[in-house]
């Protein structure tokens, strides 16, 4: 039987879509989840050099994120312990002034609820506005990482970890001073094994 994560590497359905972009790709999609896996990162899209690799987050974004985790790069590709699926799993491509489009609906209308099904995470992680709205409700960024204790330890709202995000880190201090120490701990404990009291 085919794996639910092969058959989403197999979908083509945005063919023509990407075709139509500035860019004018083909379909790559980056499905990166094994059911078991304690942790649950929920990206928007992959960009143009995870297109490329077809592993997520290889780029600078993934950098930042490795280290707000405090995770080595062997822990966060480790399928059994982390799964990443991002709202799409394709690189949506650019528009005519070179800015990323956003994650097509479709995707996340034809795959999220069946990989959701199969997933049974401990702790999730939301990167970026897409990620939050369909997990928590329309909410704004920053108002959503602010009130990240309502929804610690089994969630993290997180502002995407683009470096275009730099100004607002400097804006934010809590969010290193306050929140990192946490949402480390809460990942260690997971990649542990272990479960902190009140979970």
């Amino acid at each position: 039987m085919i794996s639910l994560c092969d058959q989403i590497r197999a979908c083509r359905l945005c063919r023509d879509r990407f075709a139509a972009t500035a860019t004018r790709h083909v379909p790559r999609p980056v499905a990166w989840f094994r059911p078991g896996a304690r942790i649950l990162i929920v990206g928007q899209a992959p960009g143009a050099r995870v297109h490329e690799s077809g592993r997520p987050f290889t780029d600078r974004s993934g950098d930042r994120l490795r280290a707000w985790m405090d995770v080595t790069e062997t822990q966060f590709y480790d399928l059994d312990r982390i799964a990443i699926v991002p709202m799409a799993f394709c690189f949506p491509g650019y528009d005519a002034k070179g800015s990323d489009l956003p994650p097509p609906p479709i995707c996340a209308a034809t795959w999220r609820d069946r990989v959701m099904q199969e997933l049974a995470p401990r702790l999730t992680l939301l990167v970026g506005g897409h990620a939050m709205r369909w997990h928590l409700g329309s909410r704004k960024v920053t108002d959503t990482v602010r009130d990240w204790r309502s929804h610690a330890p089994a969630v993290f709202p997180l502002p995407h970890p683009s470096w275009r995000n730099t100004g607002w880190l400097r804006r934010n201090p809590w969010f290193e001073a306050e929140m990192l120490p946490e949402l480390r701990r809460a990942v260690a404990e997971q990649l542990a094994g272990t479960t902190s009291a009140g979970t």
